[in-house]
């Protein structure tokens, strides 16, 4: 079969390396691409939002499959654009991507199904939210409730903060029409975990668990990311955990949004907190998380193809999902200076290390080929540095080992992904 996955990130890269191994698939093309995918597959200068050009290209291509990656596209429906055209794709139509694409909506739902979350207000007045800080209760956390890169979630200490951070989102709009309306949520003390999950509309199969680095800096300091590592699986997501949550989250948000006729098919990313009182519900993505997908897809036995069809033909009751007993660690190299400012465009050397390794992987997340045809640095995250081993210790030494093979200037890293991992 011919298969088209949408994006250009360390997501979909690690997708593509999954997708290719696949005895189904014997061609294999990513719109737009990167540096990295080109290496196993057919990269196409289409952008991620270009629905009619993407739709185009897969019917002169006759492709038998659609993958979309990145949480844009399918919160603007590009599902639905591929459906319309009688394109098999793989995702969920934008009715079911506002899990994702509205925080308040996401929040309604878990309060009007009884799914464990933190206690919340929603504001669409930058004066109604100013007035509501000055009885709650600090530290608070503002949530943008639109598509913010990851980035559009603030943990504001005291009253001053949580201040600056309503104008920041609603009068500054530093995330544009994401922060037009916004979510102030009571701040949650524990663990985080991230469940991955494949769904299709009826039936749920959860993948093996993760922890993602969302600050910038060593010691969860600095701004949020899009995360700059992770490691999988959590030592915190224990066997009560699962239970608890497989009672009351999982299966519940899957019938939650059926009960609204917003039926899942696709990948839902419950992003959890193991608070006192038990686990609680972060927040919801609608698609792969970046970078967790790049820990979890090296540990899955499964072919993702059968995987995938399984979602869009309603019979993942059918899958008998499987992971490695092992570990993986990812360690972000990203260009100094990211999330804000960055300078790209630096070669990057050292890629050949990883050829004929097993075990080892660089997931571009942003690289292009220059003009020569060398692979050069093209976002704030360049590569995801991946690295199994028989426990999650041994995948971290091994992570940072192979994360020295890589130069290219303005290199940044933090020193510190799956730490936690010594206090588990």
């Amino acid at each position: 079969m011919k298969v088209l996955i949408i994006g250009g990130g360390g997501r979909e890269h690690a997708i593509a390396w999954k997708v290719a191994q696949s005895p189904k698939v014997h061609k294999l093309y990513c719109a737009p691409g990167n540096a990295g995918i080109a290496e196993i597959a057919e990269c196409v200068d289409i952008g991620v939002m270009e629905f009619d050009r993407q739709v185009d290209f897969a019917q002169k291509q006759e492709i038998d499959l659609v993958i979309v990656g990145p949480d844009d596209p399918l919160v603007a429906g590009a599902v639905d654009t591929f459906l319309k055209a009688g394109i098999r794709v793989f995702g969920p139509e934008k009715k079911a991507a506002c899990l994702e694409g509205s925080k308040s909506f996401s929040k309604d739902l878990m309060k009007k199904y009884n799914i464990p979350t933190a206690e919340y207000e929603t504001f669409d007045s930058a004066a109604e939210a100013l007035t509501y800080l000055e009885t709650a209760k600090m530290p608070v956390v503002l949530k943008a409730d639109g598509l913010a890169l990851g980035k559009g979630v603030l943990i504001c200490n005291s009253l001053e903060e949580a201040k600056d951070g309503v104008r920041t989102l609603m009068l500054d709009k530093q995330f544009g029409s994401a922060g037009d309306r916004i979510v102030v949520e009571e701040f949650m003390v524990g663990r985080e975990v991230s469940v991955l999950s494949f769904v299709d509309g009826k039936n749920i199969k959860i993948m093996t668990s993760a922890q993602d680095h969302k600050r910038a800096q060593d010691g969860d300091k600095g701004l949020n990311t899009g995360g700059m590592g992770t490691f999988s699986p959590s030592p915190f997501y224990t066997a009560e955990v699962d239970a608890f949550c497989k009672k009351y989250v999982y299966q519940a948000t899957v019938d939650a949004m059926r009960s609204e006729n917003r039926e899942f098919k696709g990948i839902i990313f419950f992003g959890l907190m193991l608070t006192n009182e038990g686990p609680r519900v972060l927040e919801y993505n609608a698609r792969f998380g970046d970078p967790e997908t790049q820990v979890v897809l090296p540990r899955m036995k499964n072919d993702i193809v059968d995987v995938f069809e399984a979602c869009i033909d309603g019979n993942l009751n059918e899958i008998d999902l499987q992971f490695e007993d092992n570990a993986a660690v990812c360690v972000v190299l990203a260009s100094d200076g990211y999330p804000e400012h960055y300078e790209k465009g630096f070669p990057i050397k050292g890629l050949e290390r990883f050829k004929g390794q097993t075990g080892y992987y660089a997931f571009h997340a942003g690289s292009r080929f220059d003009e020569e045809g060398i692979p050069v640095t093209n976002g704030g995250r360049v590569l995801g540095v991946t690295a199994l081993g028989g426990n999650l210790k041994e995948a971290r030494t091994n992570a940072y080992e192979a994360a020295e093979w890589v130069e290219f200037e303005n290199k940044y890293m933090r020193h510190d992904i799956g730490k936690a991992i010594d206090e588990a």
